[in-house]
């Protein structure tokens, strides 16, 4: 997909003006590219969740706070990784803001080299999210240009890889194996694969309950 090639952004929301200017300044100097937001709801009403990157979000701040804007992210699925700063979060914050799904969770002041390198590990998290979303998309798409026959023939290999014999298939599904090869043949040229094992491959990022 073609935003896979987007470069990470770093998308950093505090209420304080001073932290966000030296944050973005720092940042910006490491070679990072940063967008800013001084509250939780302009973030939300700006982002794009084509653009690859990470939140670096203030775990206290007015209105909708850190772990506010957090599980609305979550009820919304969006995917991106989440690293709270924080000045006042004890444990019991950072806790639940970690079992939430935050990458990270660090107390102001914290070194500068510790915020980069939680980004750089939250981008790698970002990138394989979403490579993997696009695969299962890909997958499924896929599967979706098989007829009714077909999908049921794919479906019964992917559910049974070690019973992928034309003969073991056709008589599970009560049809001719000569039937079964014809189908398996035009699963592999629709699905744009050349074997059974490369199906067996791509069953992980098929629904076909």
């Amino acid at each position: 997909m073609s935003h896979l090639k987007t470069r990470s952004k770093v998308f950093l929301v505090d209420d304080e003006d001073e932290i966000r200017l030296t944050l973005s300044r720092a940042l910006s100097k490491r070679g990072f590219l940063v967008e800013t937001f001084a509250c939780a709801q302009s973030f939300l009403d700006s982002y794009d969740s084509e653009q690859p990157g990470c939140l670096v979000l203030d775990y206290g701040m007015p209105e909708l706070n850190g772990l506010e804007l957090q599980q609305l992210i979550n009820e919304q699925d969006i995917l991106i990784p989440i690293i709270f700063i924080s000045g006042h979060g004890g444990v019991r914050e950072s806790v639940q803001a970690m079992k939430a799904g935050a990458t990270d969770f660090l107390e102001k002041p914290f070194r500068q080299n510790t915020l980069v390198a939680c980004i750089e590990a939250a981008f790698e998290k970002d990138m394989a999210a979403r490579t993997e979303a696009n695969d299962q998309k890909a997958a499924q798409e896929k599967f979706g240009r098989l007829t009714t026959r077909e999908q049921e023939i794919a479906s019964y290999m992917m559910d049974n890889p070690s019973h992928t014999a034309s003969k073991e298939i056709s008589r599970e599904l009560k049809i001719s194996p000569r039937t079964v090869d014809h189908h398996s043949a035009r699963i592999l040229e629709k699905m744009e694969i050349g074997s059974v094992t490369e199906l067996m491959e791509l069953s992980a990022f098929v629904n076909n309950d």
